[in-house]
Formats: C-alpha cells, structure tokens, sequence
C-alpha cells in the first residue's frame, strides 16, 4: 500500500501541526513520510562551516548518511515521482503545499477563508473562527481540531501513488 493526501492552506493556518499530529498518530501503524513545499525557498538545514554545506556549496547533490538517518540536499527541484522513488518505503505520503499535484487534498484554514484554494480541495478543516455556511456545498468540512475525524477523512480518501 502506497497512498498519498495532500494539505494546502495559508502560512500560519495550521497545516505543519496538523500533519504532525497526523504522522504522530499513524506511525505506530503505518510507515510515514512527508514531503514539505518552500515556495519562498526560506528553509535552511544546514550550518555554515561544516562539511554538508561546504559541500552543497560546490554545487554538488550531497547525501549525508548516519546510523540513524539519511538526508539528501539537492540544487534541482524534484517532481513528485522522482521523490517517491527517493522514499520508496512508506504506507503513507503527506505532502504539505504543492496545490497543482493532483492529489486529494485538504484545505487548512483559521480565522479566515481563501477562496482561491477551493478549486484544489476535497475537504476543508476548519476552527470555529471560521463560519461552515462560507464554504461551497460540494466541499466536505473537517473540524481542524478532531484529529481522529481528519486521520479517517486521510484513510479514507488518499489516492494510491
């Protein structure tokens, strides 16, 4: 089983506690990945001076293997077929942003709707700042604070990848 769920949703609405709390739950059942967007290309994962960095700096795609983990910095954007054969071992693909991937997809909202991210989702999760009547009738609504409802909505609806 390989299936794939996506998140969307303005900064600050949510969207990494939210698949936090999702992967935390699920692991203990499932094996789990995640794939994060930076569209403002803000993310740095490492330090100045040492040996990864020197190396990324060159130009070069780098992996730095450990014991415990594995981490690959490339200078290419991937597609998401290409990231999948990167992971290869898991159950189930959460993938942060990314709205133009045709995956099923929930929108994460706080405070206020985006419209613009309708046309993306098939579920929206939502806190009691937002008001249920100001979403379309054809879009399911999730509560952002029932974990176990969003985990069933991901189970249920994820495509096979």
């Amino acid at each position: 089983m390989r299936k794939a769920v996506a998140f969307t949703g303005p900064s600050n609405s949510g969207k990494t506690t939210l698949i936090e709390k999702i992967a935390k739950r699920l692991i203990s059942s499932y094996k789990i990945a995640v794939i994060k967007n930076d569209p403002g290309d803000k993310a740095r994962f490492d330090k100045e001076g040492k040996d990864s960095y020197k190396f990324f700096a060159t130009g070069a795609e780098v992996v730095v293997t450990s014991p415990t983990r594995t981490t690959y910095f490339s200078h290419r954007q991937k597609s998401l077929d290409e990231i999948v054969d990167m992971v290869n071992d898991f159950d189930i693909l959460l993938v942060e942003g990314l709205k133009y991937l045709p995956l099923p997809r929930i929108g994460i909202f706080r405070g206020e709707i985006d419209e613009s991210y309708f046309r993306y989702v098939k579920a929206v999760a939502i806190d009691n700042t937002i008001k249920k009547d100001e979403i379309p009738s054809n879009i399911e609504i999730l509560d952002l604070n029932n974990t176990d409802e969003i985990i069933e909505w991901v189970l249920k609806n994820s495509t096979d990848i």
